[in-house]
């Protein structure tokens, strides 16, 4: 047993003798390793001993480039919202009355400002028939005493309108000769051509309308455009037509020419072109309303935009049962207002009688017999004449 013991010892420490001799061998050998790295190389470093590791930066890292991400730039797109159009213009109807205008090119401008004003009436159509160029002085250019009976035989209009004398501050050729402007021969003689014209359109029993001249920027245009106001004015109201001034729609406070004021609307806007006789679309239009309220007057309500033309193509679609309904449809006699009793009634559905009062009331007596009751006694209304030897309190 002892010497069992003894040989287990032995072993352990011969164990542990192996484990540290490879120990120290290990770093016996790790010495003579770090020895041999140190030892010098050359024979600076004999002399100067080693030389110490250059410091190197590190390198900076790589930026590693990410790929960028490119958003779509949307182009923002303006909505631009239109008014809507206008409805168009209701169609004419066939027995429409007729609006003929004459003259030179101020009647031009008046014909398309009627045809805006009465665009919305189907009862009404604008005919225009000027010559921009014309007048009452160049008979030789354009006659408007021989034209003007086969344009109302044409036309047929139901008013006539004339506008006519921007072109006419010219000599006149008449029967007695050569005649200057401005001359009382000259406005004589013109004053008879206005009122031969004239009578041409009254004699026929058709309203006449002619309209005065407008300002005008040139002021011995203006001046005379004045003077010839009063001329056809004159001469028009002596055969029963209507002069119609528009002087003041033109001219400013003080009587002078302009070239913006008010539109039909009170709105500024620019009424005559640049040359200062031409009138813009607003001046059109608002020369033509002077003459609207006479013409509407006169058409009456065919001038209303609620005209419509009564055919088949505007009637309702009536509705039509099938056949096998209209078989069960009860027919029942029409019944008289008169006599209700045909259907089985004596008096109409609804016919209650008034409940009437037990006696009539002042206001019954007084509508019936003219007089009312007496008041009563005490009443402040009571005014018989007390009896002798009484006293009211």
């Amino acid at each position: 047993m002892r010497q069992l013991v003894h040989n287990r010892f032995a072993r352990v420490w011969l164990a542990s003798a192996l484990a540290l001799a490879f120990l120290l061998v290990g770093v016996l050998a790790t010495n003579v390793e770090a020895q041999e790295s140190r030892r010098p190389r050359n024979l600076m470093e004999l002399l100067f001993g080693p030389r110490e590791p250059r410091y190197q930066e590190p390198a900076p890292p790589r930026k590693v480039k990410t790929p960028r991400t490119i958003k779509k730039q949307t182009k923002s797109v303006t909505s631009i919202t239109t008014a809507p159009l206008p409805p168009p213009p209701p169609e004419k109807i066939e027995n429409a009355r007729k609006i003929l205008v004459i003259g030179d090119f101020v009647a031009d401008g008046l014909a398309t400002g009627l045809s805006e004003a009465f665009a919305a009436s189907p009862g009404v159509v604008i005919e225009e028939r000027s010559n921009g160029s014309s007048g009452l002085v160049r008979t030789d250019y354009f006659d408007w005493q021989s034209e003007l009976p086969a344009l109302i035989a044409e036309v047929k209009p139901a008013v006539v309108v004339i506008d006519i004398g921007a072109n006419d501050r010219q000599q006149m050729v008449a029967a007695s000769g050569k005649l200057n402007f401005r001359t009382p021969e000259w406005f004589e003689e013109y004053e008879r051509r206005v009122t031969a014209l004239g009578k041409i359109v009254t004699d026929t029993k058709i309203p006449l309308l002619w309209v005065g001249l407008p300002a005008f920027r040139p002021q011995n245009m203006t001046a005379d455009a004045l003077t010839l106001n009063g001329v056809y004015r004159r001469a028009v109201e002596r055969i029963g037509g209507e002069f119609i001034d528009v002087w003041e729609g033109f001219v400013d406070q003080d009587g002078r020419f302009i070239v913006t004021g008010s539109d039909i609307n009170g709105q500024q806007v620019r009424l005559r072109g640049s040359d200062g006789i031409n009138l813009t679309a607003a001046g059109k239009r608002k020369l033509a309303f002077y003459v609207e309220k006479s013409a509407r007057r006169l058409l009456g309500d065919m001038t209303s935009p609620d005209l419509v033309r009564l055919d088949a193509s505007n009637l309702p679609e009536l509705l039509s049962l099938p056949p096998s309904e209209m078989q069960n449809l009860v027919r029942t006699q029409p019944i008289d207002l008169f006599d209700p009793e045909l259907d089985g009634a004596s008096e109409l559905l609804g016919a209650t009688p008034l409940p009437v009062a037990a006696m009539p009331t002042p206001r019954d007596q007084l509508v019936k017999n003219g007089s009312l009751p007496p008041p009563p006694p005490g009443r402040v209304d009571d005014v018989r004449l007390l009896q002798t030897g009484t006293i009211r309190k």
